[in-house]
């Protein structure tokens, strides 16, 4: 469903097609109002607004002015402009300025709503252009380089993904189903004179890489080519060709494949690189620890060494072996958890990361210190970015952080660790709720101190220091009322206080509630109260009282 933004220093003008035209007939769902130019664009700061009907003649800035700010800023919003003067050179203006259309008034509902209707299809169609398959089809060839490199990277680093999740993603950027297959990694490791050429000259070198190897591995082997964060080449292979069981035939015809990678490297791309290889492992629950396995051989038996072929002997780790705890490390991290504020996939994680310590033997103090260590750090990170003492967030926890590992069990631990969790959470909320708060008693004073001077949207964002989209969406989901209608509501409030209260002439009233046109003032009070100024003095002013403040029904 669109949105409408009605705009004219006439405010009967507005409030008569935002009211009486039958907008919903054509799919508006929302009608905006704005009294002037400055006022549409903080209207249009706000909402995402996909019509203005706007009058040409306005004070400060004209509907002309207008039109080419919205072009120049918010192409896909269209621009219908209104004017009462039947010149050509207006239309002619209004057409160079991008204004999608232009009518004389006055203008008849059903003429206005045949151009908004129209204007509207031209916008579906230019929506329907956007998100059309084809042009996502070929944004999406352009990138599947990056796109497939970016998932294999993910899954190196133990990201996990349901299986119909993993799937669908693969389908999508035409990787090689690898499910359930026996799968090896190459880790290729560009060596002089790669590593002195400029980003633009290695991603060529790495491209040429990527194609070489389709070409060597190819058809014997199914091919996936990413790259980790140590700007390592890696790639994920698996044979279909060599029967199942055949473990030994696979390694050498893979070994044979790397050796000609390394010597296509020497020959066509004049450089140098170390290729390690690593054991296989089932795709795609053994991707992450077959990495680590040949990160760990490279770090220990390649080290300092260049352009050296080496199948890893530990590719994937015994289940006696001492090992690290993955969940600690996946992808996005405890830390990450935290900093987006996804506080219950971090308490998923904590349990996770527990569940995994159950299961391990041996060393198992090691392991609990370095559950500790991690937990730990990720919560002071957390804090600190948000510019607070650790102290301050967890309270008493606190001080069994300063003692070490405050337990010596795995159960001990884990409370502990879901203490620290739900303290950071709790106070955070708190924080959140205390802010907002603020923010809503910050809104209020400066409109009630300056109700007569320029309290938009944008001159109490620019007071509070923050975006107008995120006060407006606040304001409304902490009081129930729009800043906007706040402010009317004040207005009407305080106009008929002082038209009772008071003997200010009618135009004065309008000034000090924010009105530099009496009759604006007159018809958008008559349309809150259902009497103009005048009659509403006549009727409820007592002469006994001397201008008594009463009280009227704001719903009328």
């Amino acid at each position: 469903m669109a949105q409408l933004l009605i705009v004219d220093d006439e405010a009967h003008v507005v409030e008569r097609l935002a009211e009486l035209v039958p907008w919903e007939r054509i799919g508006i769902a929302a009608v905006h109002k704005a009294y002037s130019a400055f006022e549409a664009l903080e209207v249009l700061n706000a909402h995402a607004i996909d019509i203005v009907i706007s009058d040409i003649r306005m004070p400060g800035m004209s509907g002309l002015e207008l039109s080419r700010r919205i072009r120049d800023k918010q192409p896909k919003t269209k621009c219908i402009l209104l004017s009462g003067y039947a010149e050509f050179d207006y239309a002619k203006e209004a057409i160079a300025s991008g204004t999608a259309s232009y009518l004389l008034k006055p203008v008849t509902d059903e003429e206005l709503l045949d151009t908004v209707s129209g204007v509207l299809e031209a916008v579906r169609e230019e929506w329907n252009a956007v998100i059309s398959q084809e042009r996502i089809a070929r944004t999406l060839r352009e990138n599947l380089p990056q796109l497939r490199s970016t998932l294999l990277g993910e899954l190196l680093l133990g990201k996990r993904y349901s299986e119909a999740d993993l799937r669908d993603k693969m389908e999508m950027l035409g990787v090689p189903d690898l499910f359930g297959k026996p799968v090896s990694l190459l880790l290729v490791r560009l060596e002089k004179p790669f590593y002195g050429y400029d980003p633009r000259g290695l991603a060529l070198v790495e491209y040429a890489v990527g194609n070489i190897a389709g070409e060597l591995f190819a058809p014997g082997f199914k091919l996936w080519a990413g790259k980790d964060t140590y700007d390592y080449l890696v790639f994920a292979v698996s044979s279909e060709a060599i029967e199942e069981g055949a473990e030994e035939e696979r390694e050498q015809a893979l070994e044979r494949a790397a050796e000609q990678l390394q010597e296509a490297i020497h020959a066509y791309l004049k450089g140098e690189a170390t290729i390690v290889i690593s054991r296989e492992g089932t795709f795609p629950g053994d991707v992450s620890a077959l990495y680590d396995g040949t990160l760990s051989a490279l770090r220990r038996r390649v080290g300092s060494e260049q352009d050296l072929i080496l199948t890893a002997a530990d590719g994937l780790p015994e289940r006696t072996e001492l090992r690290s705890l993955a969940s600690l490390y996946e992808l996005p991290t405890l830390a990450q958890l935290l900093e987006a504020g996804q506080w219950d996939a971090a308490d998923r994680r904590i349990e996770r990361i527990f569940g995994e310590l159950q299961t391990m033997s041996g060393c198992i103090q090691e392991l609990l210190l370095e559950a500790y260590f991690a937990i730990a750090s990720a919560a002071s990170s957390y804090a600190h970015k948000n510019g607070r003492p650790l102290s301050e967030l967890i309270g008493p926890g606190y001080d069994q952080l300063l003692q070490g590992v405050p337990y010596r069990s795995v159960r001990h631990l884990q409370d502990w660790s879901m203490a620290l969790m739900n303290s950071l959470r709790c106070e955070t909320e708190s924080e959140t709720k205390r802010s907002r708060a603020k923010l809503i008693a910050d809104v209020r004073q400066f409109v009630e101190r300056r109700l007569a001077e320029d309290v938009s949207l944008t001159a109490i964002a620019e007071h509070v220091y923050m975006h107008p989209v995120y006060i407006s969406k606040i304001y409304k989901r902490e009081t129930g009322e729009n800043v906007s209608d706040y402010v009317h509501r004040l207005r009407m409030e305080k106009a008929a206080r002082l038209l009772l209260h008071t003997p200010g002439k009618i135009y004065e009233i309008a000034a000090d509630v924010g009105y530099q046109r009496a009759h604006s003032f007159i018809n958008v009070f008559k349309k809150h109260t259902g009497l103009t100024p005048q009659e509403y003095r006549d009727r409820y002013a007592s002469p006994q009282s001397d201008y008594e403040v009463k009280r009227y029904d704001t719903s009328t």
